[in-house]
């Protein structure tokens, strides 16, 4: 007879209390509630399948990548802000030090070390790889009711360039003053008047207000003739300025990066994409809907007002899915969109389902809280996601094991 998914998590918890425990506690002493919660996220997650092997190179042998993979994991368990801080709490607690597989203090690797562990792991996208297989193994065969979908800001400690277009345009008006001027000059010096501004596509025709035609070159309607390799590489990763209103009105400004989750029912994170601050959440929608429909079976698509664009709600229904989102507002009038018109207020059963939405508020709370999400001392799209990544992998598993009690 085949288990559901409970009755796993149910089996899986009573081997934990029962027989690793007490067998963990004889050799390396009592473990308080953090350590026993690292325990059995360790034993949840697919850690060492996706560790390379650092053996059999010439030359002096590498340090345990597998250890240092499993010290990251317990770094965000502990909420840790640094590797210092981490060094420390191993040289410190045995117990902690053996769990992530170093016997005595003098194997112990450098802080070198784990910087260049951190880097290799942040190349090869190890906590992206282990958290995909952790969903593939317990959420392929659940039926998901709601997908919450946001975004959150992600402050870093590092300089961002200037944006190309920024850049194109200062140079296109530079050249359209100095053409301007040029012209007004040397009708100056003919005698004429100054010359009539030229008349734009703007202008209102004879039969009306021309029939508006929506855009073809933007990257929403791109994003549905292409694959998710071509999507995810379409998307601006480098560090920028990014803005946000909040809920009292004012604006919200920081430096650095967006994290953008799909959310299960549960508080289980199914997947996450990082892209620049300055990238709107619309964009990133259609290529997070196709990773999550590639990963889990959903029902509902919960998403607020910055996701109302017709080529978002046509992807989700193409998925299967029923998009449910905030209509845009401005002041007492909703905005319509090209394609699908949608409806001016929820129904009452898309209010009790659009308040799901808030499970990944909660998410990124407990990200941010409790698994090292606020404080990135690291820098680079790849360091930073890596560094988010193993938070998301230990949040993850640690909402499946709750799923049991």
């Amino acid at each position: 007879m085949k288990l559901t998914l409970r009755q796993q998590l149910t089996q899986f918890s009573d081997v934990l209390q029962n027989e690793l425990f007490p067998v963990l506690e004889q050799s390396t002493g009592a473990l308080d509630g953090r350590a026993r919660r690292l325990v059995a996220i360790l034993e949840m997650i697919p850690l060492s399948r996706f560790v390379p092997c650092s053996r059999g190179w010439m030359g002096r042998p590498a340090k345990d990548r597998c250890a240092l993979a499993t010290a990251f994991v317990a770094k965000a368990v502990y909420g840790l802000s640094h590797t210092r801080q981490l060094l420390q709490w191993l040289k410190q607690d045995e117990s902690l030090r053996r769990i992530c597989g170093w016997r005595h203090m003098r194997q112990l690797p450098h802080e070198a070390t784990f910087s260049r562990a951190f880097a290799e792991f942040a190349r090869m996208e190890l906590p992206q790889f282990v958290h995909q297989a952790l969903i593939a193994e317990t959420q392929k065969e659940r039926l998901i009711g709601h997908i919450a979908r946001d975004s959150t800001a992600i402050e870093a400690r590092e300089r961002f360039p200037e944006p190309v277009w920024s850049r194109k345009a200062r140079a296109e008006k530079k050249r359209a003053e100095k053409l301007a001027a040029k012209a007004i000059l040397e009708a100056a010096r003919a005698g004429q008047k100054k010359p009539a501004k030229a008349r734009g596509p703007h202008r209102r025709h004879k039969g009306g207000k021309p029939k508006h035609q929506p855009p073809t070159d933007k990257r929403l309607h791109l994003q549905r003739s292409m694959c998710l390799a071509e999507m995810l590489a379409d998307l601006p990763r480098q560090c920028s300025l990014g803005v946000k209103t909040a809920h009292d009105g004012n604006q919200k400004y920081w430096r650095g990066y967006k994290l953008h989750l799909d959310v299960a029912d549960g508080q289980i994170p199914i997947s996450g994409i990082l892209t620049g601050a300055s990238v709107h959440d619309s964009q990133v929608a259609i290529p997070l809907a196709t990773m999550t429909a590639q990963r889990v079976t959903s029902l509902y698509d919960v998403m607020d007002c910055a996701y109302d664009a017709a080529e978002i709600l046509e992807h989700s229904r193409e998925l299967g899915h029923v998009p449910i989102v905030q209509p845009v507002k401005r002041g007492r009038k909703y905005i319509p969109f090209e394609g699908i018109q949608p409806s001016r207020t929820l129904s009452g059963a898309e209010q009790e389902r659009y308040k799901e939405r808030t499970s990944v508020e909660r998410v990124y709370a407990r990200l941010k809280d409790e698994f090292g999400g606020r404080e990135i001392r690291v820098r680079g799209h790849r360091k930073i996601m890596a560094h988010l990544m193993f938070g998301v992998l230990a949040l993850t598993a640690d909402q499946i094991l709750r799923l049991a009690t």
